[in-house]
Formats: C-alpha cells, structure tokens, sequence
C-alpha cells in the first residue's frame, strides 16, 4: 500500500495535511448532521422507510458496511511502513481501535436476531463513512502520531483508557441484553431491562459515545475528537428518538428513566 499511497500524496507532509483537513471536515459534517436530526432520524432500525432506498438484508448491511472500518485499517497496519506501531501508547490506541471494530464488523453482524431492513442509503452512506474513518483514525495513529514515552502513564490517557473499557464493555452488554428481548419465533418490540437499561433508554448508545470520548482523550487528537463529535451527535439524537418512541408504545414505559445519561438527560 506504500506504493499506492505515494501516488496518492507527493510527501509525508502533505498526506498529513490531508488528514487533519478530514478531521476538521468532519466536525463540519458532524455540525450538519446536528441540524438535519432536528427534523430527521437517522432512517434504519425502526425508523426505517423506503424513501432511502431498496432494503438491504440487516446482516448483510451491518456486516458489508462495517468490514471497511477493519480492512482498511488492517492493511495500513501490515502493509505499510506504520513506522508508529512500535510506540507503546501508539500500539495501546491502536488495539483500542480494533477490539471495537473485529466485535462490530465480524461478531456483532452474525448475531442480530431479526431486525429491519437497512435502507441502500443508509447502507451506502455508513459503508463510505468507515472507509473514510478507518483511514483517518488508523493511518495517523499508525504512521504519525507521536506520544511522549511515559504518555500512557499520563492522567489523560488512564482516564480515557478507562472510559475506553468501561464505554465497550457497556456496548456489547447492552447489544447482548437488546438482542435476547425476543424469544425464538417472537417478533414486536419489548421494553429493555437490567444493566444500564434501568436508568437510561439509549444503553448501547450510552456505551458507544462513553468509548470514543474516551477513545479521543487517550489519543488527544483532532482526529480522535471529530470522530467522538460525530458519534455523540448521531448516537444521542438516536437514544432520544428511542426514548419518545418507547414512552409513546408503552404505557408502563418506566418514567424515571432517562434517555441517554444516568439520572441527569
């Protein structure tokens, strides 16, 4: 990939430039998006409609659109110079970065139960979103981020580490606890319970912003930032949505429970 990236850029300078001009480009799509979710939800799930398209299978879109995220970030790791990825704290990130991503793209998907049809839309959108992503995040973690050598045991990377654990662990908890609502051959939609469904309706979602705020005050980069902007305005507006719907279908939807944050929002 060497070869394929030096056509692509005339100098090392350059690539990195364009990297902090996708992370910034970012930020300005995550501004856009805040303002078209005032008015739209994101169309998949429940708030599916043909409007955006052909519907796609559900786990062959969630596995199709999320395999990027991993394959491209995977052959920057292995085929490329990544001169970083003999850094600890580059290595630590980096392995951050991937456990999210071989649970979302090669577990996650073979596990839904059911569950709507994506709309090509939203399909295509997301699959260009983690190519675009992918690139980004691990191709400056892997080849120019530079960290001081006793980084990882700074208060900012402990910290954002441990909402890194703590954010995923709640993530795929949360996603375990949605995905055995149903019994076999049941269809409709059930209240969620235990765990942090207790208190908030958008658990998962709770769990996925937590990760990547984390994730980006570890990393302490623009490029790990925009990406937890993005997340924390596309997954919140989401977790609200969710939270309107279930108190509108469910009369004995629990009233003291929040949408996003535990006993505050």
């Amino acid at each position: 990939m060497d070869s394929i990236l030096s056509k692509l850029f005339a100098s090392e300078k350059e690539e990195l430039y364009v990297l902090d001009c996708l992370a910034y480009f970012m930020i300005f799509m995550a501004a856009c998006t805040f303002i078209t979710l005032l008015f739209e939800n994101v169309p998949y799930g429940r708030y599916a409609t043909s409007r955006y398209g052909f519907p796609v299978n559900v786990k062959f879109a969630w596995f199709v659109q999320e395999l990027p995220a991993f394959l491209v970030p995977l052959c920057l790791v292995l085929w490329t110079s990544a001169a970083k990825t003999t850094h600890l704290p580059n290595q630590l990130l980096l392995v951050m970065y991937f456990c999210h991503y071989v649970q979302r793209s090669l577990i996650y998907p073979f596990l839904i139960r059911g569950g709507k049809s994506t709309p090509f839309a939203s399909f295509a959108l997301a699959f260009v979103f983690c190519i675009y992503n992918g690139y980004m995040q691990v191709r400056y973690l892997s080849h120019y981020a530079e960290y001081s050598a006793d980084w990882v045991t700074s208060p900012c990377f402990i910290t954002g580490s441990a909402l890194w654990l703590v954010g995923w662990l709640v993530n795929v908890h949360s996603d375990h606890i949605l995905r055995n609502l149903r019994k076999p051959g049941e269809t409709g939609y059930k209240i969620p319970t235990g765990g942090l469904f207790e208190y908030v309706s958008g658990a998962n979602f709770f769990g996925e912003i937590t990760e990547w705020v984390g994730f980006a005050l570890a990393a302490h980069s623009v490029h790990s930032s925009s990406f937890s902007i993005f997340t924390l305005i596309v997954l919140s507006s989401r977790a609200f949505a969710h939270h309107r719907w279930y108190l509108q279908k469910f009369e004995d939807y629990p009233k003291s429970r929040k949408a996003l944050i535990p006993f505050v929002l």
